[in-house]
C-alpha cells in the first residue's frame, strides 16, 4: 500500500508530458502508475486534469540571513518560495558576514534549521585566502562563488590568472564554481568620468562589453583548469553571442532571470527604484536576443536573483540612481513568470521543468534527489491548473520587499498544491503547517 497517490494528473518532466498517477512513500516518489491502474493508498489526492511539475529549484537567491534580516530572513524568504512552487532554494553567500569560512556556513545551517518552509542549499564564497576553501568539504555547499567585479576587494578576482587560480582551488575541493561576469576595469574607468548620476550613467558603468568579457574570461579559465563553472545571469546580446560561440569549450552552464526577458531599460521610467539591480536592464534588442537564446535552448537555468530590500530603502532619496539598493524579489513569482512565457509560446511546460528544476538540481549536486518526478526522487511536486487563470498582485506577496515587478499580470494557470517530500505544504495559496524544510548538501 502506498502512503499517497496523486491521481488523474499530467506529469511534466524535462523530456515531455504524460498522464500518470504519482505514488509516494516515505517522502519519495515510489512509482508512476498508468491512469486508472488499481493501487491502494492511505490518501488519494484528486488532481484530475492538472499538470504536475517537479518542485522548482531556484539556483540564485538571497535570503539575507544572517545580518540583513530587516530585508528578509529564512522564514519569510522560504515562505515566499513555497507559495511560488519553489521547493528548493540555493542561497547566495553575500549576507553579513559573507559566507567565506566554515564557521560562517555552520552558523547559517544552525539558523536555518527549524525555520525554513522549503529545502535550502548553501553557496559559499571564495576570498583571497583560498586556503579557507578546504574547510567546507564536510558541510556540502552547492557552489563556491568567484566574483570578478563590483564586490569588496577581499572577494574580487579581477585578472584571468586570478580567476584561474581561484577555480583551481574550487575544483581541488570538489565544488562547482559560480561566476558573475563583470569587469572591474570598466567600473574604474567610469569612476574617472563625469557622472550625471542618472539611469544612463548606471547603464554605462555596466555595459554589454563588461558582461561579454566576463563570460569569455570565465570560459577560458574553466577550459584551462577543467573546473565545472556556472555563469550567473546574463542579459545582453553581446553576452549571449559570446556564450554561444564559447559554450562548448569547457564544462559550463549559464543562467538568466525571468525579469530579463520582460523588461528593458525604458521600464526604469515607470518603475525606477523597484527595478534597480545589476546587471541593469538593457535595450529591447538585447531582450529579444535573450528570448531567442531561451527559445533555442542556449540558456541552461532560469533563476530569480531574489534580492529583497525593505520598501523604505527602495523609496528613499539617493544622490544617484546607482546608489539605490540593487535587487528585487522573485521567489514567489518564479513559477508565474515562467507560465507567462508558456502563455506567450516562447517555451513549454517541459522547458520550465528543465530550466527551473532538472538542470539546476543536476548542476548544483542535487540531481540524485531533486528536479524530477521520477521514482527514487524526493516527492517535491507542484500542481497547477491551466483551466483557472490567476493574477499576480502586490497584496499577496509575503517577502519583506512587499511588492513584485509583475503586479497586475494575468497568468494562464493557478497553483493548486505544493508538496515537499510528499507532504502538502501549500494549498490554495496558503501554508498548511509549520516549517518542514531541511538543509540539503551538494554531491559532486
Amino acid at each position: 500500500m502506498f502512503e499517497t497517490i496523486l491521481a488523474g494528473g499530467i506529469v511534466v518532466t524535462a523530456k515531455g508530458e504524460s498522464r500518470a498517477d504519482v505514488a509516494i512513500n516515505g517522502g519519495k516518489i515510489t512509482a508512476l502508475l498508468s491512469p486508472g491502474e488499481s493501487a491502494a493508498a492511505r490518501e488519494a489526492v484528486d488532481v484530475n486534469g492538472c499538470y504536475l511539475l517537479p518542485g522548482l529549484v531556484d539556483a540564485h537567491a538571497h535570503l539575507r540571513q544572517p545580518g540583513l534580516t530587516d530585508k528578509e530572513d529564512f522564514a519569510s524568504g522560504t515562505h515566499a518560495a513555497a507559495l511560488g512552487g519553489v521547493t528548493t532554494v540555493l542561497d547566495m553567500p553575500t549576507d553579513k558576514p559573507w559566507t567565506a569560512t566554515s564557521d560562517h556556513l555552520r552558523t547559517k545551517i544552525q539558523l536555518a534549521t527549524g525555520r525554513i518552509h522549503v529545502d535550502v542549499g548553501f553557496q559559499v564564497v571564495a576570498s583571497t585566502d583560498l586556503s579557507l576553501l578546504e574547510e567546507f568539504a564536510e558541510l556540502g555547499p552547492v557552489s563556491c562563488e568567484v566574483f570578478t567585479a563590483d564586490v569588496p576587494a577581499r572577494y574580487r578576482f579581477e585578472s584571468i590568472e586570478e580567476v584561474a587560480t581561484a577555480l583551481r582551488h574550487v575544483g581541488r575541493n570538489r565544488m562547482l564554481a559560480g561566476l558573475s561576469p563583470g569587469d572591474q576595469s570598466i567600473l574604474r574607468a567610469q569612476e574617472r568620468l563625469p557622472n550625471s548620476g542618472d539611469v544612463a550613467a548606471f547603464l554605462a558603468s555596466r555595459p554589454p562589453l563588461a558582461e561579454a568579457n566576463g563570460i569569455a574570461r570565465a570560459v577560458l579559465a574553466a577550459a584551462a583548469t577543467g573546473v565545472a563553472t556556472h555563469i550567473r545571469q546574463i542579459n545582453s546580446a553581446f553576452g549571449v553571442d559570446t556564450w554561444r560561440r564559447l559554450r562548448d569549450t569547457a564544462d559550463l552552464s549559464v543562467e538568466t532571470t525571468p525579469q530579463n526577458l520582460f523588461f528593458d531599460s525604458t521600464a526604469y521610467e515607470t518603475q525606477g527604484a523597484a527595478l534597480k539591480a545589476s546587471p541593469p536592464f538593457r535595450s529591447a534588442e538585447d531582450v529579444e536576443a535573450l528570448r531567442e537564446a531561451v527559445r533555442a535552448g542556449l540558456i541552461d537555468i532560469m533563476a530569480t536573483d531574489h534580492a529583497p530590500h525593505t520598501p523604505a530603502e527602495k523609496a528613499a532619496t539617493y544622490a544617484a540612481f546607482a546608489d539605490i539598493p540593487g535587487g528585487m524579489p522573485g521567489l514567489q513569482t518564479l513559477l508565474q513568470a515562467m507560465i507567462r512565457l508558456v502563455d506567450e509560446k516562447l517555451i513549454t511546460l517541459s522547458d520550465v521543468a528543465r530550466m527551473c528544476a532538472a538542470n539546476p538540481a543536476r548542476r548544483f549536486g542535487l540531481g540524485q534527489r531533486k528536479g524530477s518526478i521520477a521514482p527514487g526522487h524526493d516527492a517535491d511536486i507542484v500542481v497547477i491548473d491551466r483551466r483557472q487563470p490567476d493574477v499576480v498582485r502586490n497584496q499577496t506577496q509575503v517577502s519583506r520587499a512587499g511588492y513584485t515587478p509583475f503586479d497586475g499580470w494575468q497568468i494562464g494557470a493557478s497553483l493548486r498544491h505544493v508538496f515537499l517530500r510528499g507532504e502538502e505544504i501549500v494549498r490554495g495559496g496558503q501554508l498548511t503547517g509549520m516549517p518542514t524544510g531541511v538543509v540539503v548538501a551538494g554531491v559532486f
